[in-house]
């Protein structure tokens, strides 16, 4: 991997922020983590990653909301974590345009090759 691709993490538990950070930049991706949609939003006219990962439940704008935000304008693939999902919401996101749908607690191989899948369509 190269240190010039750019994922930014989307969610409010700083935990997982912390530990998909640490898992990304494992892999050699450079990360930006942010707490809340509203503070993603704000950096998006100067950032441009590769991929955003988003999780479905945060206070505020939510993550399926923020994607329909995102998807208004040309964006980054996207792919969803969440430990309160189901099958209609992953549809709904799937249905949408995500790139991909994972529950938390999700596999590290599982979220890496989500990105790498992610960071292919982009770059095409």
């Amino acid at each position: 991997m190269t240190g010039a691709i750019e994922v930014f993490v989307v969610d409010d538990d700083e935990s997982v922020r912390r530990a998909v950070d640490r898992l990304l930049r494992t892999a050699g991706y450079q990360v930006r983590t942010f707490a809340s949609a509203e503070d993603v939003l704000a950096a998006l006219p100067g950032g441009d990653p590769a991929c955003i990962i988003i999780d479905v439940r945060m206070p505020g704008i939510n993550g399926l909301d923020l994607f329909d935000r995102l998807r208004q304008t040309p964006c980054a693939p996207v792919i969803f974590i969440t430990g309160h999902g189901d099958i209609p919401m992953a549809v709904r996101a799937m249905k949408a345009g995500a790139h991909d749908f994972l529950a938390k607690p999700f596999d590290d191989e599982a979220l890496l090759g989500a990105v790498a899948g992610a960071v292919n369509v982009s770059r095409t």
